[in-house]
């Protein structure tokens, strides 16, 4: 089972935040609801992740609207796995990793994302950072 990072279950948390800011006095949405409820056992867990299935159906749907405003693919049309490279330069994915991505699920894709922001070794994040910027924007 793949599991879901805080910082996914954050970045969902202010997207809804963004879209359903409660008023004062106001109570939370039921998406901002089930996700505080997540990020709260995660809290208390002390835990960076969750697995999937640990997710309501609520919180489950919420993520996912999250998810679908983010990029797809971490891939800048630089790919040295076409040239032989185990991990691509360009952007951190293995190669089995751009073989597979689209029969990833959304969790797994996350996952791999996370992944590769925490290495930051992949051009995405150094040299073409702008370049990711500018093709994740269109």
């Amino acid at each position: 089972m793949a599991s879901i990072h805080i910082t996914d279950i954050e970045d969902a948390i202010n997207h809804w935040r963004g879209r359903q800011a409660p008023e004062a006095g106001q109570s939370l949405s039921p998406e901002l609801d089930a996700l505080a409820h997540i990020y709260a056992v995660m809290a208390l867990e002390k835990s960076q992740v969750l697995d999937e299935d640990r997710l309501d159906s609520v919180a489950r749907a919420a993520w996912l609207d999250w998810y679908h405003t983010t990029p797809d693919t971490p891939c800048i049309a630089i790919c040295s796995t076409a040239q032989g490279d185990a991990q691509c330069k360009g952007c951190g994915r293995s190669f089995d990793e751009v073989q597979h991505w689209l029969t990833l699920s959304p969790v797994q894709k996350r996952a791999v994302w996370h992944r590769i922001r925490s290495e930051g070794s992949a051009w995405r994040f150094t040299r073409y950072a702008e370049r990711a910027v500018e093709l994740a924007s269109k």
